[in-house]
């Protein structure tokens, strides 16, 4: 099967999965993960009508994605993984929306960055549902006041909550616990689900899922 193929095949569960979640057709947006494939591979997704990629690593995705919105209009790219601060600038310049937002020296630069350039961004804080000590993320006890600083102090918009479940928990009790999250502290959206627990994850009220060997093949 080509990419093009597997790509239908992804957006075919999409489609069945929010129908059966009793949720409108084209609510869940696809993010397609390119971390780690060349540009030569991302084209044919471009091709296929995809339009909004995530990318785990700045110095990585600005060596392909400059030559390829220079292409094609439309695009929007993610910033899905961990942002060290002396990147912020570069992030702020090269993404359109920020997934990873997880502590404050990490808002406070993407703040200043966003200022100097004159560019708002969209921002998604990452909890760290599982409280796994490798793994980036505030803890759900701390998400209130961290969203507090980000938007009362800092002038941040938060637009979603984003997570990563542990690999060998069953996911659903995970997304459910950022949902709550998200409605009570006023967020809108839920970054969540990657290639394979998305169907669980708009079951959950996703918005937006990660995905991406289930789209370009094993890395």
């Amino acid at each position: 099967m080509d990419l093009k193929a597997r790509l239908n095949d992804v957006r075919e569960t999409i489609l069945k999965a929010e129908k059966d979640a009793g949720r409108p057709a084209g609510s869940v947006t696809l993010v397609a993960v390119s971390k780690t494939f060349d540009a030569d591979a991302i084209r044919p997704a471009i091709e296929a009508g995809q339009r909004v990629f995530g990318e785990n690593r700045v110095q990585e995705a600005s060596s392909k994605w400059p030559e390829l919105t220079a292409e094609t209009d439309g695009i929007e790219l993610r910033l899905i993984g961990p942002l060290q601060s002396n990147k912020a600038a570069e992030a702020v310049a090269l993404f359109d929306v920020i997934e990873s937002v997880d502590r404050e020296k990490i808002a406070r630069a993407i703040a200043t960055e966003m200022q100097k350039q004159g560019k708002r961004l969209r921002l998604y804080v990452q909890v760290n549902t599982g409280l796994e000590p490798q793994k980036a993320g505030i803890a759900p006890d701390d998400t209130p006041a961290f969203l507090k600083l980000c938007r009362e102090e800092l002038g941040l918009t938060i637009e979603g909550l984003m997570c990563i479940p542990p690999a060998a928990e069953n996911p659903g009790p995970h997304f459910a616990l950022l949902s709550m999250l998200a409605a009570e502290n006023g967020v809108e959206k839920l970054s969540m689900g990657m290639s394979g627990d998305y169907e669980t994850a708009v079951a959950f009220g996703a918005t937006s899922v990660r995905v991406g060997s289930a789209i370009f093949g094993s890395r």
